[in-house]
Formats: structure tokens, sequence, C-alpha cells
């Protein structure tokens, strides 16, 4: 979890915290938690990946050519050829991988805008504030 949080006593003749500071703040904070959730969702959509992987792969040491394969469809298994299992398991993972990209691309972007906000608030505020992950 990563927090904006001030350090140790502050005079008020030393920083004063504007409305737009205050708005830069919330800002940073809403989109780490945003990047935490993103990189949480990645996170998923990889292990999704990788099964689908994994099922391929073990599709793929299948002798039988004339075995019928169960393939699951929201909430039902609908038999398929080995070849037409192949493929649907391709599509899938393509479909995954755009969407992790895509994720990945988003992450980037908050990235971007994170340390944009930390130069602005650790130039106003230097050692007053901490824009750090907390590792906890």
């Amino acid at each position: 979890v990563m927090a904006a949080t001030m350090k140790g006593p502050v005079g008020v003749e030393d920083v004063n915290v504007t409305f737009a500071d205050q708005q830069k703040i919330n800002k940073f904070a809403r989109n780490t938690n945003r990047m935490t959730e993103l990189k949480n969702e990645i996170e998923v959509k990889k292990k999704s990946l990788q099964n689908l992987q994994d099922a391929s792969d073990d599709l793929m040491m299948l002798d039988d050519d004339a075995l019928l394969i169960p393939y699951q469809i929201g909430d039902v298994f609908v038999s398929h050829t080995q070849e037409e299992t192949q493929e649907m398991l391709e599509a899938a993972k393509e479909t995954l991988e755009q969407e992790v990209k895509g994720l990945e691309e988003r992450v980037s972007a908050i990235q971007q805008v994170l340390g944009d906000l930390k130069v602005q608030l650790y130039a106003k505020f230097g050692n007053n504030i901490n824009l750090e992950a907390d590792e906890s």
C-alpha cells in the first residue's frame, strides 16, 4: 500500500498545504490504488494464460485424434475435436494476451502520472512528505 503522508511536525511557516497541493496528494493516492488494482488484475490474467498454455501443452501430448475434448464455455462443457479445441485455446490465449498488454499500458501511463506528481510534491514538501510504498 502506498500513501502520501506528512512526516514529523511541520511548522506552518515551513510548508503551507494549499488546496491544489491536497488535490495532487489525493490524485497520487487514487492513482496508486488504481495501479495496485491493475497489477493484481494482470497477475490473475497471467495465471489464466498459464492455465491455457498448460491445457494446450497437455492436448498436444494426446495420441488419439478421434478423441473429443470437453471445453468449458460459460457453465457448460462442449465436446470438440482436438484441433478445434486447440484453436479455441489459442484464440482464448490471444484475447488474454491483448488484455494483459492493455492493462500493462495503463500501468505505464499511471506510473508516468505518479512520477510527475512525485517531482512536484517533493519539490514543494521535500522531506516533509513520504510518497514511497509501504513494504507491509
